[in-house]
């Protein structure tokens, strides 16, 4: 996954509001305490889009992807930026940092990734050893219903004068994933086109289940936001965004804020 299509990934969502998501993190940290000049971790970085905008914001920032390609091309981006972010090949899964961070992202769908509660699990575990006490988890998924209702059993198709594509997706209903498949067309300098395939595998998790999982590793005040909005989602949102606090050593452990608005 994500070889030769991270080097057209950006043409490909550049349609994508990134500075919009960058700020609405900002604003979540911000609201759970994050210092804007803490160190923060964001996995599933991909090419660096939503990493370099908080790096402008003035949070030092590190990335974390499983690509090599993709961190390749988030670190080219971060150069001509004048950005210094380290980009690390790591699984998230396993995540493991030299030093704690004050807020550790999984951004774009990263959780998606993940196929059950037991990936779900290490991931947060992994999180809750990296994130100092009093630091948070922030994260974005698709949900459910965009899942099999957006995505779903559907055909896209678009062509531009450099790029087209064709995007065919298979939800699986008794297994709760969608199977993403697209065949990209680059067009080259003597007028051939490069095809560059890719399939991928997104996995629908419910609310509650993440919120249960998030409270059982031991974090607190577990929110579930709308998309890029502070406000409860309604039942057909498309991206949900949760917000999760480590409680400090000091503090009694609580059931936290349960998928409540803030």
């Amino acid at each position: 996954m994500y070889t030769a299509f991270a080097s057209v990934y950006d043409r490909l969502m550049a349609d994508v509001d990134y500075p919009t998501w960058a700020r609405f993190y900002h604003t979540l940290m911000e609201k759970y305490g994050i210092p804007r000049s803490g160190k923060v971790c964001e996995c599933a970085c991909g090419t660096g889009s939503i990493t370099i905008q908080l790096s402008k914001m003035g949070y030092q920032m590190t990335g974390v992807d499983l690509s090599p390609d993709m961190l390749f091309e988030a670190s080219q981006k971060a150069r001509k930026t004048g950005a210094m972010i380290p980009f690390v090949k790591q699984d998230m899964r396993s995540l493991h940092l030299h030093r704690q961070m004050d807020a550790v992202l999984c951004t774009n769908d990263g959780l998606n990734y993940l196929k059950d509660s037991a990936e779900l699990t290490d991931f947060f575990r992994a999180v809750w050893v990296a994130v100092k006490e009093g630091g948070g988890l922030f994260l974005d998924l698709s949900t459910p219903y965009k899942l099999e209702n957006v995505l779903g059993d559907h055909f896209i198709g678009d062509e531009t004068e450099e790029i087209a594509y064709l995007w065919q997706n298979r939800f699986n209903r008794a297994h709760g994933y969608v199977d993403l498949n697209l065949a990209i067309f680059v067009r080259q300098q003597d007028e051939t086109y490069q095809r560059i395939g890719e399939h991928q595998r997104q996995y629908a998790h419910s609310a509650q289940r993440i919120t249960d999982l998030l409270e059982a590793v031991g974090f607190t005040d577990v929110c579930l936001f709308a998309d890029k909005k502070l406000q409860a989602p309604s039942p057909h949102e498309l991206r949900w965004f949760i917000a999760a606090r480590k409680p400090m050593a000091d503090e009694t452990p609580t059931m936290g804020e349960r998928m409540t608005e803030v």
